[in-house]
């Protein structure tokens, strides 16, 4: 099925809005002839990345300044140099591509406390005579609160390295939206920031909105950036599917592999999962390449498929999960040689035959435009926005895995 046309934002001419933004933000002023201007990348799969990234390049080139990537993405990457930049790499995000250098390492600096804990950012960025924070503002897969993944956690988290992100998720879950508050004031005050440039997506993975915000106002304008990417965030368009198929997790899809806020689990201590989940069982084919081993997420799925398993770095993976103290989130699922060993297993454990269950099949838990059910779930999909397109089997290969549609 297919979600129904209707009318959403979205931003036609990249480049045109980049520069719109950049003049939003400000700062050309603050760039004086040599400045070094860090400006950050993530590991997370944004639309029109590197058009982005390579636009903002540019616009400090012709500003005077000297700009350069700086990895902010926590513990992502294994906590390695050679890890991020491997991540990044697999976003079409390198020194080539974009034109400026990419600097990485492991030390931090500390630059201040607050509640006694130390707050840590990259050496290099801390160098800088400016920084550019680039992200996405979206709902975040553990807490909830005014700011949560967006350029305040880029901040934070991204830019502190596993020190940074260590000492963030040390905070009890309940105290993270609030923490993250506190430590992005301090860092704010306390460091180069220029500002930020701010994405929102659409359901359809596409942008939005991008707007430049200017250091003095990232506090006041993320929380109604946030709540626009939760009004236009997608839906599953069903409620009691009994299993659901995911083509792919990763982190290049969501911070942890599979979007908790899209399958209602979050398999956190004191954070219970949602009463209403779309799925009684879930049932992951994949580990997407880009996520280079690191399957943080894989023990929100019931099932999985050998060659995911085999597929985990259980460094990287691990490091991810010691860093948050998420550790269930990485707990291994029932593992099965084939798809369709997975999919009767999944039935039996619903005391059903598969040909009884309702199934939905999704290509990840960011891409949700086309999706797959069975006709069992049909109405329900056309009265929460879907329209039905064409009728096809379930068909497996000569290794009893599924051929693939996305």
């Amino acid at each position: 099925m297919r979600r129904s046309p209707f009318k959403e934002p979205r931003i036609e001419n990249i480049l045109e809005s980049v520069e719109l933004a950049l003049l939003q933000m400000g700062g050309g002023e603050r760039i004086k002839p040599g400045d070094r201007i860090a400006i950050t990348v993530g590991s997370r799969g944004l639309a029109h990345y590197l058009e982005i990234i390579r636009a903002i390049v540019q616009w400090v080139k012709d500003c005077g300044g000297r700009p350069f990537l700086v990895p902010a993405m926590g513990s992502h990457g294994g906590g390695t140099v050679k890890g991020r930049l491997n991540v990044l790499a697999h976003l079409g995000i390198t020194s080539e591509n974009t034109g400026a250098p990419i600097e990485d390492g492991e030390d931090v600096v500390e630059v201040g406390k607050v509640e006694n804990l130390p707050i840590f950012i990259d050496s290099r960025a801390a160098a800088a005579d400016g920084i550019i924070l680039v992200n996405r503002i979206k709902p975040h897969t553990v807490f909830h609160g005014r700011y949560e993944s967006g350029l305040v956690k880029m901040l934070v988290v991204g830019l502190g390295k596993v020190p940074g992100a260590t000492a963030f998720h040390a905070q009890p879950v309940e105290r993270l939206a609030q923490f993250l508050e506190n430590m992005g004031r301090a860092m704010l005050q306390r460091l180069p920031i220029i500002g930020g440039v701010a994405l929102v997506e659409n359901s359809e993975d596409e942008i939005a909105l991008l707007e430049g915000i200017p250091s003095n106002q990232i506090m006041e304008r993320e929380p109604v950036l946030l709540q626009r990417a939760r009004e236009l965030m997608p839906r599953l368009p069903f409620t009691n599917a009994d299993i659901l198929i995911v083509d792919e997790m990763g982190k290049n899809f969501s911070g942890t592999g599979l979007d908790t806020n899209i399958i209602g689990r979050f398999s956190v201590e004191g954070n219970f999962d949602s009463k209403e989940q779309p799925a009684k069982r879930i049932f992951v084919r994949a580990l997407s390449p880009a996520s280079e081993g690191n399957a943080n997420g894989v023990g929100l799925a019931d099932f999985i498929t050998k060659r995911l398993a085999l597929a985990i770095d259980r460094k990287t993976t691990y490091l991810n999960a010691l860093t948050t103290g998420f550790l269930k989130r990485v707990m291994l699922p029932l593992i099965f040689d084939t798809d369709y060993e997975a999919l009767q297993a999944a039935a039996q454990s619903l005391k059903k035959e598969l040909k009884e269950c309702s199934l939905a099949w999704i290509p990840n838990t960011l891409h949700l435009r086309e999706i797959l059910v069975t006709a069992n779930l049909v109405a329900e999909c056309q009265q929460n926005g879907y329209q039905e397109v064409d009728r096809q089997e379930m068909r497996f290969d000569s290794e009893n895995n599924l051929i693939s549609l996305w």
